[in-house]
């Protein structure tokens, strides 16, 4: 069968070490994008250079139309789906819950939480095989943060990721009898660019001391447990996850 895996946010950090352990593992891949188009260019071009298969689509999660149109290209460029890593996510300066307002939460949750639920939904239409799908198996990318509430910096991000947890272990029970997988990651201080866009690009140097392993982590660990879950070797494995926080 072959493996066919959209991976949004897939064009840095997680997402882009996710893409290139997938790739040298013989799936074809689409790049999810937002913003950063050059890099997921790269990375496509990269692939190819590779011998793999990739495209790289353009698309917002938190808008419908457009997931709908991410799956109608990997369907008419790439075939059936068959893995997705819900990896797009996006975090905002730093704040107290008191300063929080309506427009900040609903743009971190229209993202975090609806656009991944938008994403599944459509995989699982062509995974299911009540719809004559193959089956197949979702990761995904939540946050130790979900545990840990992110007091005082990102309250709203964590509870968009609590969100996705429930989401992962509701929908895991409901498609199970469908050949469908669904797992989660929580990956806890990890050297990305994402702590830039919350306002302190040194965060992970700032909190490793704290940790019990002393250590930030790198984006190839988190990509290691992603490619695990996806894989067959954790066929029997679904409504799980794996924290990858150091031991916080």
């Amino acid at each position: 069968m072959n493996k066919i895996t959209i991976v949004t946010g897939g064009s840095r950090g997680i997402g882009q070490a996710t893409v290139k352990m997938l790739a040298s593992e013989g799936h074809q891949i689409c790049v999810g994008y937002n913003s950063s188009e050059e890099q997921a260019n790269l990375l496509v071009e990269e692939i190819r250079f590779s011998g793999g298969h990739a495209i790289a689509v353009k698309v917002d999660i938190s808008e419908e139309e457009q997931v709908m149109e991410l799956f109608s290209r990997v369907d008419k460029e790439l075939g059936l789906v068959t893995g997705l890593v819900n990896n797009a996510a996006i975090l905002l300066p730093q704040s107290s819950f008191y300063e929080l307002n309506a427009r900040r939460i609903n743009k971190i949750l229209s993202t975090n939480t609806t656009g991944s639920f938008l994403c599944a939904r459509e995989a699982i239409k062509r995974m299911a095989q009540k719809n004559g799908g193959m089956g197949g198996s979702i990761v995904n990318v939540s946050s130790v943060a979900s545990r840990l509430g992110s007091p005082g910096e990102y309250v709203d991000y964590a509870a968009s990721k609590g969100a996705l947890d429930t989401m992962t272990v509701g929908l895991s029970l409901e498609v199970a009898n469908q050949g469908i997988r669904v797992n989660g990651v929580r990956p806890g201080f990890i050297y990305t660019d994402i702590h830039k866009d919350g306002g302190e690009p040194g965060r992970v140097d700032r909190v490793k001391s704290m940790l019990p392993m002393q250590r930030g982590g790198q984006p190839e660990e988190v990509a290691e447990a992603i490619c695990w879950l996806l894989s067959e070797k954790a066929s029997y494995v679904t409504g799980s996850f794996i924290d990858l926080a150091g031991g916080k």
